[in-house]
């Protein structure tokens, strides 16, 4: 088991990520960088190797599918992911491991926008879509994380083992960030330097694109951990259109004894029934949702006893070493 592992995830940076391995190394030289390559058609592993990194690969297209890859086959008490387009300032990396190591933290947030990087972006939208994302997980999961998009984090063990990638894209970050709050582990954030790209290295992230993929996983990850709060949204809307609608049917009835609008009241009747169903799946759900929580925690408890054991397990090979 590492120490310390920098895992940094690449489609085609070879540009740069020499210059990332090389800062790594300098901030944090007690740390084995892992360079995972996703199907680059550059010189990205190449580069790689020759700043001393440790190159592996994954052919499935996508950062949530890189991550996956990694989080399986790397095993170390403190992990830090950070892109490899030089755009995060890596000073920062012996306080983000610090935090992990001595302070017990789960995931420590390389935060951007508290910098002054905010106000000198370039692209207007990027702003917009990270307000728009933070400001949405905020009021949707009662947290307070600063930075949601950011690609620059750190992790313990229990965390890494713990978490369930189910995102295949960028929209892998908001999954991190919405899983560490809703299961109530440690989150700090640290606010970092962040610049743009150098000359000749492009963005993989489609502003548009990406951006709906991102807002449709803070919705669907609402679903999932928040389901009688979801479900009991759509029982409002269903039981207020079927009653706003009822009631001129049944003024109308006492009115003259008759129902001429026999559709109307067919379709509130559907209504009121959608409603009294979305609550029941809501009931239903959050009963699940509170059994996944207790597996969670037993599974966490799980991966801190294999930290122990493996970390047990290293002194002892040691020696045996020596002796052989």
């Amino acid at each position: 088991m590492d120490k310390i592992a920098i895992l940094i995830p690449c489609y085609n940076e070879a540009l740069t990520i020499r210059k990332v391995v090389e800062a790594a190394k300098h901030f944090c030289p007690e740390a084995v960088v892992y360079v995972y390559d996703n199907n680059s058609t550059d010189d990205t592993v190449k580069e790689a190797l020759a700043a001393g990194a440790i190159v592996r690969y994954e052919p499935l297209q996508g950062k949530g599918n890189v991550v996956r890859r990694m989080f399986r086959e790397v095993d170390a008490e403190c992990y830090v992911m950070v892109d490899g387009d030089d755009t995060y300032g890596l000073e920062t990396l012996p306080q983000m491991v610090k935090s992990v190591l001595e302070d017990h933290v789960d995931m420590m947030i390389g935060d951007r926008l508290s910098g002054a990087y905010y106000t000198q972006n370039k692209r207007p939208f990027h702003n917009f879509g990270n307000d728009l994302v933070r400001h949405s997980i905020n009021r949707l999961f009662h947290s307070h994380v600063k930075d949601i998009m950011t690609g620059y984090r750190a992790f313990s063990y229990e965390f890494v083992k713990t978490f369930p990638v189910l995102s295949k894209g960028f929209e892998i970050e908001t999954e991190m960030t919405i899983h560490a709050v809703e299961k109530n582990l440690l989150v700090r954030s640290m606010t970092i330097t962040y610049r743009d790209r150098p000359k000749g290295s492009y963005s993989k992230l489609h502003t548009f694109r990406d951006g709906m993929k991102v807002i449709s996983k803070i919705f669907g990850m609402y679903r999932k951990y928040r389901p009688l709060a979801y479900y009991c949204g759509w029982f409002v809307i269903f039981a207020a259109l079927g009653i706003g609608f009822i009631i001129p049917v049944f003024i109308t009835y006492f009115q003259t004894g008759e129902v001429p609008n026999y559709p109307t009241l067919i379709a509130c009747c559907f209504s009121l029934l959608t409603a009294l169903l979305c609550l029941f799946f809501g009931f239903q759900n959050e009963r699940a949702h509170q059994n996944d929580r207790i597996e969670f925690e037993r599974a966490f408890v799980t991966a801190n006893d294999e930290k122990k054991a493996k970390l047990r397990e290293e002194p002892a090979k040691h020696s045996q070493s020596q002796k052989d």
